[in-house]
């Protein structure tokens, strides 16, 4: 009830302000008598939603760095990452890897940028990040690795992001709960018509927007900030407090703009993005004037390039690929890789002769001969794939692993690490 009457205030800004509301006199007492007994309803399912939020919203607090001496012990952090693993095995079992078969994302072919916040400590404001509000760096119970937490209204720019080219895809997780939820929108701004990337201004401007109560917005506005198009969706993929984490996929492919919530296609604009543009990538919350609210981000990604894997693997007989991810430390493919194998899948059922080597290859983070054997098992997972989804014969695949030993960029950087992590296919 509580995330409905939030949703029927949103809702109610966007009715023309020439509608005027008609008041049947003769229905009030009826209608108040009815609403007296809503509201204890309203009441009951209120208590049932506080006991809902108890349990996500420990997902959303910041770990302590110290405990005093009189607190009682919490739960240890690999317990609490194995129970949130639990449940995404759960979650998996339900959805197994082939309910991702209509994704059809394509990540760009060389990653231009990567911010998982690994290089920022816990309660600092990220340093390559710009913002008119406030956040921190925060790491969550349950949850691997570092997150921005949002707090309050405002944009928020990540400026190690260069301007967008024409071919571009923009991957992150969002996060948040009952009680904190937060409108997120995405915004591509034109730095020609905006000079200031933070005023908030809306010239020439692509707006997508998403609500954690269950629906997306998309917005195009024009040069002179006139609105070109808008439209506006309900769907459940990111809903709390049933469904509190979402992974965004983003592809600009020239003027064509394509949103994917998890493994489904939202939005399809074929004129979304104007050629003369140069749009840069801006994150802005809004809280509905409500305080202590709060959005969380990770994983965030940025490749530019068309990948044609098919010509680079017949023509060029070669084809290397960083779209293809894994769980840390693991051989498990990330069901979002499916759009990826598919393709290679697809280019291999064409072409019955073509036989290819699946090699891997990992960064340096860690132990070399460790590294060696992950980059092994990883290059037979991705054979297993596609002996067991697409049914490619077993005879046509060979596989091998190179651990860190062939990197093609510099492993200093988030980014140059994340193109050491690759796969590999060479025809034979």
């Amino acid at each position: 009830m509580k995330y409905l009457i939030i949703s029927l205030l949103v809702t109610t800004c966007f009715v023309p302000f020439g509608q005027a509301q008609i008041i049947d006199p003769a229905g009030t007492v009826k209608r108040k008598a009815t609403d007296r007994a809503n509201g204890r309803i309203d009441q009951s399912i209120d208590q049932g939603f506080d006991k809902a939020e108890e349990g996500i919203g420990n997902l959303f607090r910041k770990k302590e760095k110290n405990k005093s001496a009189g607190e009682p012990p919490s739960l240890p952090p690999e317990k609490e990452k194995a129970t949130w693993q639990e449940t995404e095995n759960i979650r998996d079992a339900k959805a197994p890897f082939a309910t991702y078969s209509k994704f059809d994302f394509l990540p760009g072919e060389k990653i231009i940028a990567i911010e998982d916040f690994s290089q920022d400590a816990i309660g600092d404001f990220p340093a390559r990040w710009d913002t008119d509000g406030s956040g921190e760096v925060v790491s969550l119970s349950g949850k691997s690795g570092h997150w921005l937490r949002f707090s309050g209204e405002g944009s928020f720019y990540p400026e190690f992001v260069p301007v967008l080219s024409e071919n571009t895809t923009i991957e992150f997780e969002l996060g948040t709960d009952q009680a904190h939820q937060v409108l997120t929108m995405v915004r591509f701004v034109d730095v020609k018509s905006n000079a200031r990337i933070l005023n908030r201004r809306f010239a020439n401007q692509v707006t997508v927007s998403l609500s954690p109560l269950g629906s997306t917005d998309v917005e195009v506005r024009a040069s002179d900030e006139s609105q070109v198009l808008q439209n506006h969706r309900e769907i459940d993929l990111w809903k709390v407090p049933n469904k509190p984490f979402v992974r965004i996929s983003i592809w600009r492919q020239k003027h064509r703009l394509r949103v994917y919530m998890d493994q489904v296609k939202v939005w399809d604009i074929p004129r979304a993005f104007q050629a003369e543009a140069d749009y840069r990538l801006v994150f802005e919350t809004s809280t509905f004037f409500v305080e202590n609210r709060q959005l969380l981000l990770s994983d965030l990604r940025v490749a530019e390039g068309l990948p044609d894997m098919r010509s680079k693997l017949l023509t060029e007989g070669k084809l290397v690929t960083t779209g293809i991810l894994f769980d840390t430390g693991s051989e498990v493919i990330k069901r979002v890789s499916y759009g990826v194998l598919e393709e290679i899948a697809k280019t291999l059922n064409d072409t019955p002769t073509l036989n290819v080597r699946i090699t891997g290859h990992t960064d340096n983070q860690g132990n070399a001969q460790s590294n060696l054997t992950l980059s092994t098992r990883r290059a037979e997972a991705v054979k297993e794939a596609l002996i067991k989804t697409w049914g490619i014969s077993a005879s046509r695949l060979l596989t091998e692993g190179k651990g860190q030993t062939l990197p093609v960029a510099d492993n200093q950087s988030s980014e140059g690490r994340a193109n050491n992590r690759r796969v590999e296919f060479t025809k034979l």
